[in-house]
């Protein structure tokens, strides 16, 4: 069976270096976000720069339709995926969204990049698609924690990256991580 990894953590610690990496080793990368950007424009919901809209089309999906509305969603893109190829998750947010996808696929593993918090304000500020302000990431902190559950996730990651340090640094645990996986289809 082909592997499936979701990578977690906090705005601003890394998970994109993760997810980007796997998809240019020819995993395929399946993007949460994605769902929303889809159907807002479908729906002809404008995106805002503060990214006040997309917050509120994604509460919105949630309460029609669950707390783990985008797993659900994705389902079907990832069993097909997976037919063929590896599959990373990027933007797996909450507990349920967890939950709903442990129980379809038993081999998914969650990667964790943690970095200080500082840090992590450091880069969401600094980023060239879609920055926050100083206030604006310490809102949208709590808020993923209390509204989404995305602690639980993190705290019961199977691997951690600690993304404090260089790039190589990180690269050199991700591999490590990549040859665990690999070591355990093998058996």
């Amino acid at each position: 069976m082909n592997k499936l990894v979701a990578v977690v953590g906090m705005s601003g610690s890394g998970k994109s270096i993760a997810t980007d990496y796997l998809e240019n080793e020819g995993w395929v990368k399946l993007y949460f976000g994605g769902i929303t950007y889809k159907l807002m424009e479908e729906q002809g919901v404008v995106r805002t720069a503060d990214g006040k809209s997309e917050k509120e089309f994604r509460e919105k999906l949630r309460d029609e339709h669950g707390p783990e509305c985008y797993a659900k969603f994705l389902e079907k893109d990832i069993c097909e995926s997976l037919k063929e190829n590896d599959v990373v998750l990027d933007g797996l947010y909450s507990w349920y969204e967890y939950k709903y996808l442990i129980e379809k696929f038993p081999n998914l593993k969650l990667v964790c990049v943690i970095a200080d918090k500082t840090l992590r304000y450091e880069r969401v500020g600094k980023r060239v698609d879609r920055p926050f302000s100083l206030d604006a990431i310490l809102y949208r902190d709590i808020s993923e924690i209390e509204n989404l559950a995305k602690g639980g996730p993190i705290a019961y990651a199977d691997y951690f990256i600690f993304n404090n340090g260089t790039v190589d640094d990180y690269y050199e645990r991700l591999k490590v991580i990549l040859n665990e996986l690999d070591c355990m289809e093998e058996e």
